[in-house]
């Protein structure tokens, strides 16, 4: 799997390098397709609340442009933040799916609301000519069945302010030491080094194996699957990837208050010059594109990966990298017919793919190398050269390995372990309890 991911990814950048609640309101009588005069109304769930920038407008983008050529269907759409998402997406579970909804395709995710029925299952060769990379619908598919269709390729990153660190000659660290000293000079000079989501959990689970990879390779994902099948996680690189988690708090490697500060915050501390990094995915990329962001901000925003952690099995070309989010059908929905032809409608590789290189939202689950115009963003670039060099990647993050408990388990535990109010041992024993 891991082979098949990287080979996508490779395969998929180097050419573009080298080229440059359940529908109720439906008020249709008769079950008519868009191509017809009866009215639809389909109803789409989606975790991009921010409908201006990045992969919300471009979601926007699509459903406007579907609307305008299927002037009989209305679409409604209801946005959460991640988070707010997941929560009510479970009490949709129960009341009743919306039509179109965003899905995952990790075992944390798919597995239970597959096992639930509340999946749609898609026909598999509608996609044969939608050049989605290699082994990308894996993530999506139970049983061989297709449940859903991935929307990117994430790529976990450290943003950087490059006039920042030119100002104040400031070298981007070569290995895991060199960032924690790094951590002390910006600290000095009364800026948060690196600014971190911590109280939602998942970017610093996503942090977590960034390290565990870095200390282990491509050993990583066995290691991980081994503990989580059998609720065990004293293996020694579990132990050392936390320890080094909770070192990277103790050297105020993050801002105060991490521990409990959302994801909109750490981003603004970032993108207001209050942080000189910031912790996140590529998804993150239309950042140089969004004009709300201050221009000398805006303009100067730069990435890398990861650091090698001395006496780690990984290069800083092995990189953190898993096919993520996308999209899936409602089971139950009442005009499924319709929803599945949006859904359709939406992976035309001159929709969502294009639009997202087009918006710099980062790179998708299918080729995009015929979109490379050679205008992209300094910051898109260098995602795309990171991709290109890459020697492995990870797959999935941890969190999103086991079951939905161990998910709720390691993103709730994880804050504690990091400040030190819950010590390593305790922290590792707890997530292995919720594997059994």
């Amino acid at each position: 799997m891991k082979k098949r991911l990287l080979a996508a990814l490779l395969t998929g950048v180097m050419v573009v390098t080298m080229a440059a609640g359940c529908s109720s309101n439906n008020k249709e009588s008769g079950g008519n397709s868009a191509g017809g005069s009866d009215t639809v109304t389909l109803k789409v769930f989606s975790n991009l609340p921010d409908r201006k920038t990045g992969q919300g407008l471009v979601e926007q983008m699509i459903i406007d442009e579907y609307m305008k050529e299927n002037e009989n269907v209305t679409i409604e759409v209801e946005a959460l933040d991640e988070e707010a998402y997941k929560t009510k997406f479970k009490a949709y579970s129960m009341e009743g799916m919306p039509d179109v909804v965003s899905i995952w395709g990790q075992p944390a995710f798919l597995d239970e609301v597959v096992d639930a029925g509340v999946l749609a299952e898609l026909n598999q060769e509608d996609y044969t000519d939608y050049k989605f990379i290699e082994g990308s619908l894996n993530g999506f598919t139970y049983d061989d069945k297709l449940y859903g269709l991935p929307r990117n390729t994430d790529v976990a990153c450290i943003y950087y302010n490059q006039k920042m660190f030119e100002d104040n000659k400031w070298e981007i660290p070569k290995d895991y030491n060199e960032l924690l000293s790094l951590a002390e000079k910006i600290n000095a000079k009364g800026v948060i080094p690196m600014a971190m989501d911590g109280g939602d959990g998942w970017p610093m689970a996503i942090y977590l194996t960034d390290i565990l990879f870095q200390l282990t390779g491509t050993e990583s994902a066995d290691i991980i699957s081994k503990a989580i099948s059998e609720g065990d996680f004293t293996d020694e690189n579990l132990v050392k990837a936390t320890e080094l988690l909770k070192e990277s708090a103790d050297a105020k490697l993050f801002q105060k208050g991490y521990d409990s500060q959302d994801y909109g915050t750490a981003m603004n501390l970032f993108t207001n010059g209050q942080a000189a990094m910031f912790y996140t995915g590529s998804w993150e990329a239309s950042m140089a594109l969004n004009e709300d962001i201050p221009e000398e901000v805006r303009e100067n925003i730069r990435v890398f990966t990861m650091p090698a952690v001395d006496g780690g099995k990984a290069a800083a070309t092995d990189i953190t990298a898993w096919n993520g989010g996308g999209y899936g059908v409602s089971a139950k929905s009442e005009v499924k017919d319709e929803a599945v032809k949006f859904l359709n409608y939406m992976y035309q590789p001159d929709k969502l793919s294009k639009y997202g290189w087009e918006n710099g939202v980062g790179m998708s689950a299918q080729d995009q190398s015929e979109y490379m115009t050679g205008e992209e963003t300094d910051l898109m670039k260098q995602i795309v050269d990171i991709v290109n060099h890459a020697t492995s990647v990870s797959g999935t993050p941890i969190n999103d390995c086991g079951p939905s408990v161990f998910k709720t388990s390691i993103e709730s535990e994880i804050q504690s372990v990091s400040n030190g109010s819950t010590s390593v041992q305790d922290f590792l024993d707890t997530i292995g309890s919720a594997c059994k």
